[in-house]
């Protein structure tokens, strides 16, 4: 195994977790440093049995450490019977097992640099190999602490770049993490605005703000340059700060400054010129002069003014200069990081005046969510570089990542109200590529979900509540699905807990992890069971709703058959939405299902809104189907198993079949509530086949083919699909696009645009999402659209 250190100069961030006291061993010429700590327990360092490679990035106060771990974790597999030459009436239609499976996972934790010597000791006695003999190292950090690392580790210090790591950390949380990017709007119900994932992350303008301020031009993976700087930035704040205050400390200065009144201390334009330059286009609230007054006052002046008026000054220095190398190299994106940032709202307020101002409003200042780990990503990439990682991609796991918000109370309790640290981060290697659905229309406009609830106060406190009463039932539900498990009520009962404390984390700061939405409130749910190794609840129940569902097949087919083709049109559409009812996600759906067991397709049939409908473009769908040609291949996202997917979905993809079209059938790669997924679906599809010529015919001229999202959530989120379904929607001319289902085609995707036609269905299961879209439970959206020419 072989280790890899990164540090920057920047540091100065402040540790999200408290460490537990206990008797330190002798420095050796480190006296000052702290030895009366221990490193946290197993909830912080997870998975260090299992770690391979890890990187170090030791700034002026913080260290952060990344690791790379293999986790083992149980998954839900299912595999059909042999069923030949046996009566399968009372069979089970598949079989279902839970086995070990071993996947790959990042873990950044951050240290203060006052305990160097204890986590030197911490990372000898649990991650470092002994035929280790070299550490990678850069920046001041390495040189600070190259004899105490030499002796502690016994390895030799090598030195990697600073400026190389941070680019590539940059690039990797850019393309990876979706929400990564944010602008900070002062004074705002939500002060962060977090900015649609755009595909082409290049170029950009990387804005370091250390000590002093390097300016990057980013170009692409491995080109970039420095093209400029500046010796004011976060070094001048902070060493004029304490002679001007005697506060030593950064985060203290911080503070003073957000509670300072600037003016009290600058010259502004009005108290130039009496009022505002009107020739020039000035504002008289406009700072003319920083420490302006100081010259003619006759008084002492606050630490807490002073401190402002030092962070305007700093800052809008280093506005100016950044929005003169944009123009200068006509670049649009602007990041900004290093120590003086780190989440800090006076700093980021400031930062956003200064460019919004010297750039008249066309240039955005951005922030990252994870900046604080840039150098620690690069600096494992670049170690792990014969891995390949980025031919991967990877998803945050939000179970183990703490988001923007400090994990202890007993740290800076007076930043846990802001955002103020990045403490945790905890990243899943997926199996495959995820790209962008080619169909899209703009891509790099491309919004999943249709309501923003860190906007939405009144939708917001709805639907936390709502996965808050609900959460009871999903505990018992997991429980109850592993019946033979002896400690299968221990662990419902802490996913219960943890899953509570997401949400009420949510509640106190809607941005965590983004731009909170009902799709991440069921994600992080989903991430919450899996930490549990609770991977499939409804496993069972799908398994004996696809068996009761196959069994009414052929009856169904026989009815619609017998129907004259506008007939039959109808009976489809509306088969398609009485199917997607089924949904146990749904509360008011799962209360039936489990009070009325007899409750079946025509029941459901009976419960649709009539039409019109909520939203009802039946009519034109019709003509198209009279009028137009055929599709040349249509792309169906599929929602739920059993009467869904078999007595809905597959009869209307019997009828596209019919008429020439081509069908790619997609269906989550994992498991989610009770979403059919891609293996079950090849199960359900070969028993259709082996009773219906027309879909076994497609299935074997590769005229239907079923393939897997890449997704294992309830929602769909477009821009992040399994390559090879893009793919293969680009080699078959695809030109028809259909999401069916609540998640998928209402919290997600109600809005999105595509380059080719497209059918959005889905029956509102939800009494207060139906009040508030205008209609009644069980309304039904029925949307037809065709691109603008």
């Amino acid at each position: 195994m072989r280790i890899y250190l990164h540090t920057d100069e920047a540091g100065q961030e402040w540790v999200a977790f408290k460490m537990a006291e206990r008797g330190g061993r002798g420095s050796g010429g480190h006296g000052s440093l702290d030895k009366s700590i221990t490193l946290p327990p197993d909830e912080i360092f997870r998975n260090l049995e299992n770690a391979k490679r890890f990187a170090i990035d030791i700034g002026g106060s913080l260290t952060k450490l990344a690791y790379y771990s293999t986790v083992q974790h149980k998954v839900a597999r299912v595999r059909s019977f042999d069923h030949s030459g046996k009566d399968i009436e009372n069979e089970p239609l598949y079989e279902i097992t839970v086995q070990e499976e071993i996947t790959a996972r990042l873990h950044f934790i951050k240290f203060e640099n006052t305990y160097i010597e204890t986590c030197l000791d911490f990372i000898k006695d649990h991650l470092v190999n002994t035929e280790t003999k070299v550490i990678k190292a850069t920046g001041g950090g390495a040189y600070k602490f190259k004899d105490l690392i030499e002796k502690k580790l016994g390895l030799k210090v090598d030195k990697e770049d600073v400026m190389t790591c941070l680019i590539k950390g940059c690039n990797f949380v850019l393309r990876n993490i979706p929400h990564e990017v944010f602008a900070y709007q002062k004074d705002s119900d939500t002060e962060f605005r977090f900015q649609t994932n755009d595909p082409n992350i290049f170029p950009y303008l990387l804005v370091n703000i250390g000590s002093g301020v390097s300016i990057v031009k980013v170009e692409t993976e491995d080109k970039f340059e420095w093209i400029g700087g500046s010796s004011i930035g976060g070094g001048t704040f902070w060493g004029l700060g304490a002679l001007l205050t005697k506060t030593k400390k950064f985060d203290e200065l911080l503070q003073l400054a957000s509670k300072g009144q600037h003016t009290n201390v600058d010259m502004l334009v009005k108290d130039v010129y009496g009022g505002a330059y009107q020739t020039l286009g000035l504002s008289g609230n406009l700072i003319a002069s920083s420490f302006g007054k100081s010259t003619t006052a006759d008084k002492e002046f606050s630490k807490e003014d002073m401190a402002k008026s030092l962070l305007h000054m700093i800052s809008n220095d280093i506005g100016q200069l950044a929005c003169l190398y944009a123009k200068l190299h006509n670049l649009e994106k602007i990041y900004f990081g290093g120590f003086f940032i780190r989440g800090h709202p006076v700093t980021m307020r400031t930062i956003t005046y200064s460019i919004n101002f010297f750039s008249k409003g066309e240039v955005q200042a951005l922030f990252l969510r994870h900046e604080g780990y840039l150098g620690a990503i690069g600096a494992f990439l670049k170690g792990a570089e014969q891995d390949n990682p980025n031919q991967y991609s990877w998803g945050e796991n939000y179970a183990g990542s703490s988001g923007l918000m400090s994990t202890s109370p007993d740290v800076y309790p007076m930043q846990r109200t802001r955002s103020g640290t990045f403490d945790m981060l905890e990243m899943d290697r997926l199996e495959r590529p995820l790209v962008n659905l080619p169909l899209l229309k703009d891509p790099s406009t491309y919004i999943p979900d249709t309501v923003d609830l860190t906007d939405d106060a009144m939708a917001r406190k709805y639907w936390l509540t709502c996965f808050e009463e609900a959460l009871d039932g999903v505990a018992k539900r997991a429980a109850a699905s592993q019946p033979d498990s002896m400690d299968a009520l221990e662990r419902a009962e802490k996913f219960r807990q943890k899953y509570w404390n997401k949400l009420q984390t949510l509640r106190q700061q809607p941005f965590a992890y983004g731009t909170l939405t009902v799709r991440s409130l069921l994600d992080t749910r989903e991430h919450c069971l899996n930490e549990f190794n609770f991977p499939d609840p409804y496993s069972k129940i799908k398994q004996k709703e696809n068996g009761i569902a196959l069994k009414c097949f052929h009856s169904v087919i026989e009815s619609l058959d017998s129907l004259d083709w506008e007939e039959r049109q109808f009976a489809l559409v509306k088969g398609l939405l009485a199917g997607n009812v089924f949904d146990w996600g749904a509360k008011a759906v799962s209360d039936v299902l489990e009070s009325e067991p007899q409750f079946g397709f025509e029941e459901a049939k009976s419960k649709l809104q009539e039409r019109p409908w909520l939203q009802d473009s039946y009519n034109q769908w019709l003509e198209r189907l009279k009028e137009g040609p055929p599709h040349k291949c249509a792309l169906i996202f599929a929602d739920n198993s059993g009467i869904d997917i078999i007595l809905g979905v597959f009869p209307f993809v019997r009828e596209l079949l019919s008429r020439g079209t081509e069908v790619i059938l997609a269906c989550n790669s994992g498991p989610a509530l009770n979403d059919v997924t891609y293996s079950e679906s090849l199960i359900v599809t070969e028993r259709i086949a082996a009773m219906d010529p027309i879909i076994q015919s497609a299935l074997k001229e590769e005229k239907l083919l079923l393939v897997q999202t890449g997704s294992s959530s309830p929602c769909l989120d477009l821009s992040r699909l399994d390559k090879g379904l893009a793919v293969l929607v680009r080699e078959r001319k695809t030109d028809l696009v259909i999401i069916e289902g609540m998640g998928r085609a209402i919290h997600t995707n109600y809005y999105a645009a595509f380059k080719c036609e497209s059918l959005k269905l889905a029956v509102i299961k939800n009494s207060w999402l139906a009040d508030r879209l205008g209609g009644k439970i069980f309304s039904v959206i029925f949307k037809y659209e065709v691109p603008c020419q």
